[in-house]
């Protein structure tokens, strides 16, 4: 009895019109609300993938300082100034007097200073220190030159020191701007400037005059370099324009045949070039002789 009363109820309840649209909005919303429930769930996974990646690709690239230093070209002394500079650098659109003041005399023969001489005004020693930081190329004694220190750096640049009483670096040191690297000394190559340092600074193996660059970085000897090799370019199209062509030029067959009572010219002859042109000067940095 009891079951045939339950069968009816349900038989009167599925008559009544509201019943079956309440059953498809009740599994309409149930519908949408696992998919809301599923969209959420992968939004926050993705989220912490996202920052995983994220956390790992600041770790891989870390950010380079905003505030880092850039070395600016000192004198190579605790104190600049404690210094003269005793012999200038030779520049060749300096002025006669100028040019005569940066040679240095030595074994019968002026060489143009390819650096310059800073010596204390009392005449003592004085420590020397790195220009700017780098690694020690060279640290050795020269007979001739005294100790000798050279420095690589950045960008094709490097700093040299001459005449040296000792060091205090090796070949293979890395040094920092300012580092003492050895005490100011004498040297036979330049015996008139006393107790001094020799310094210089070589741009791709040319010297350039370390007055201009002091207090400057780097990148003011590379524009310079771009501005001399643009120079130097310039002044290579205009000399091949110059040239005369090869139809004016003369010919080996229209210049007059040597005559055939020409005497050749002696052996002795001969050898005095060969000696004087077998002559080397004590250090490749050293120019040549005064004429």
């Amino acid at each position: 009895m009891r079951e045939e009363q339950k069968q009816s109820s349900l038989k009167r309840l599925f008559r009544k019109r509201w019943v079956f649209p309440a059953i498809y909005l009740s599994s309409a919303a149930l519908i949408v609300a696992g998919a809301l429930w599923f969209q959420l769930g992968k939004d926050e996974n993705t989220g912490k993938d996202n920052v995983a990646e994220n956390g790992a690709a600041q770790q891989e690239n870390p950010a380079v300082p905003v505030n880092e230093t850039v070395e600016n070209i000192a004198m190579p002394v605790l104190d600049p100034n404690a210094v003269q500079v005793k012999t200038p650098f030779y520049d060749d659109d300096a002025s006669e007097q100028e040019q005569e003041a940066a040679l240095v005399f030595y074994d019968h023969t002026y060489h143009p200073n390819q650096g310059i001489d800073l010596a204390r005004q009392d005449g003592k020693t004085f420590d020397v220190t790195a220009a700017l930081s780098g690694t020690v190329a060279k640290a050795e004694k020269d007979p001739i030159l005294g100790y000798v220190v050279e420095i690589n750096h950045e960008q094709g640049v490097t700093t040299v020191y001459q005449s040296l009483a000792d060091v205090k670096v090796e070949a293979g040191d890395t040094v920092k701007q300012g580092e003492v690297i050895g005490k100011a000394g004498q040297s036979e190559f330049n015996k008139e400037a006393g107790i001094h340092v020799h310094f210089e600074i070589r741009k791709d193996g040319k010297p350039v005059n370390p007055i201009e660059y002091i207090d400057k970085p780097l990148t003011a000897l590379t524009d310079q370099a771009k501005d001399h090799a643009g120079d130097d370019r310039a002044a290579t199209n205009k000399e091949k324009q110059l040239m005369p062509s090869d139809e004016t030029a003369p010919t080996e067959t229209e210049q007059t045949p040597a005559d055939d009572n020409t005497t050749a010219p002696s052996d002795d002859h001969s050898e005095q070039n060969e000696d004087a042109s077998s002559y080397k000067t004590p250090d490749a940095s050293i120019g040549m002789a005064r004429a």
